[in-house]
């Protein structure tokens, strides 16, 4: 039962898309990972230098009680004033149980968990968050002007389509657009080092997939035993490589 979905799976163009695609988010993260340190960073260096009272310490240990910030000390709710400024969409819901308060002087990723999706609060440095958090974080605080908003939302929102596929596929069609999402969004980021490369990997993701499967084709066939065992996989495999030589999706 298994080798036959595995076969399946193998020879589902769509779920190969969906790989690709996801692929391609890892790819972003890690280009956007330096960027958006080094603009909270410097954000957070702006508000110390233009606020005193933000030098000063938590009084009173504050945490959020679930995703409010209640009775906070003056320190805490002077931050959590300056952050809601910086908000593109203060009156939208802000995760405050991402952040630990106390740290807001200290830590500019403390900061910017305020503005990232929930489920933020175990995470600790900008190699750690993931594409949604980082995207979110551009999307939503104002510092990060020099980035087009709508093409974030873009991103995001083939985002969402992705991770919410019940199936794990996405069509032909789907992978186009989302490759032309991707391109553009990330051309705005040509002045930076680390972004200069993603566009592309991102092209060359389909050559990826297909190194991939060459590469466990020949570990099977190099092994006998494993050969024949597996040789309805490797079948697919030899099948899958041809269709995508024959044409991709990009």
């Amino acid at each position: 039962m298994v080798r036959a979905e595995l076969l399946a799976r193998l020879n589902d163009r769509e779920y190969t898309n969906w790989l690709k695609a996801g692929r391609c988010l890892l790819i972003l993260k890690d280009g956007l990972h330096p960027f958006t340190d080094r603009h909270m960073r410097a954000f957070h260096g702006d508000l110390l230098n233009q606020n005193a009272l933000l030098r000063n310490q938590c009084q009173f240990s504050c945490k959020p009680r679930g995703n409010k910030l209640f009775s906070a000390c003056r320190v805490c709710s002077e931050w959590q004033r300056v952050i809601l400024r910086h908000h593109r969409q203060p009156d939208a819901t802000v995760n405050w149980d991402n952040c630990f308060p106390p740290c807001w002087r200290t830590d500019h990723w403390e900061v910017a968990k305020a503005f990232m999706p929930r489920g933020q609060a175990k995470v600790k440095g900008a190699d750690k968050f993931d594409a949604p958090a980082l995207l979110n974080l551009i999307n939503y605080c104002a510092y990060f002007s020099s980035v087009d908003p709508k093409l974030v939302r873009e991103v995001i929102r083939y985002r969402n389509e992705l991770m919410h596929s019940s199936e794990y596929r996405v069509t032909d069609e789907w992978m186009r657009h989302y490759w032309t999402t991707l391109k553009h969004f990330v051309r705005q980021f040509s002045h930076v080092p680390e972004m200069a490369t993603v566009g592309k990997e991102i092209d060359e993701v389909s050559v990826f997939v297909l190194q991939q499967l060459e590469s466990l084709g020949g570990f099977l066939q190099a092994n006998k035993d494993l050969h024949e065992r597996f040789s309805a996989e490797l079948q697919a495999i030899n099948s899958l490589k041809t269709k995508e030589k024959g044409g991709g999706s990009e």
